[in-house]
């Protein structure tokens, strides 16, 4: 852990003497963040239901990204800040490894799966937004250090990528498919011949 890190993680975090108003917004954005994101979502695929499908897929991509970060922070091991008497938290955490961070990957990764479609592209701008001021609000809790959220941003960048094209390889086959359609319609199919009496 270099010097700087430590002193951009002294600068975020509450610390021993947090303005309490201050505290009360990041304990709030902490907890309830993700539920904040989970609003945003909803409110834009009932807006705009012919892009229901995409959302439920990209939901499905936030489960893996969870599933995957969760795996890759086990790996890499790194402990949280308050663990390691460097700040206090003001939230209830566990010990878990808090590198590249879930929070940060999933939300970052659905900010940015909305902003590549033009339709859900304000949901998106909205989306980034929460998951900036959630990422500053556990830093400032004292349960992740900056590069955590930094991380979590960068993989969820990487995962919303992935999930781009996987979406747009969905897209193509179905185009080409229905794209059949017409000539396969076209098309006189062999019938069963009918049992004589």
């Amino acid at each position: 852990m270099n010097e700087f890190h430590l002193d951009l993680l002294r600068w975020l975090a509450a610390g021993t003497q947090p303005t309490p108003w201050v505290l009360s917004i990041a304990i709030g954005l902490a907890l309830g963040g993700a539920w904040l994101s989970a609003a945003i979502i909803g409110a834009a695929a009932w807006r705009r239901p012919g892009n229901w499908t995409y959302a439920f897929f990209v939901l499905a991509g936030a489960g893996l990204t969870a599933m995957l970060c969760q795996d890759i922070a086990a790996r890499i091991n790194m402990p949280r800040p308050f663990i390691m008497g460097l700040v206090p938290a003001y939230i209830s955490h566990g010990a878990s490894a808090a590198l590249p961070s879930t929070h940060a990957s999933v939300m970052f990764m659905v900010a940015f799966a909305f902003l590549a479609r033009p339709a859900l592209r304000t949901a998106g701008v909205a989306l980034f937004v929460v998951a900036a001021a959630t990422g500053w609000a556990r830093i400032h809790v004292g349960v992740h250090f900056p590069l955590d959220i930094a991380a979590g941003l960068m993989f969820g960048a990487l995962m919303a990528g992935l999930l781009g094209a996987a979406w747009w390889m969905l897209e193509l086959g179905t185009r080409r498919l229905v794209g059949r359609m017409p000539s396969l319609s076209g098309k006189r199919w062999p019938t069963m011949p009918r049992s004589r009496a």
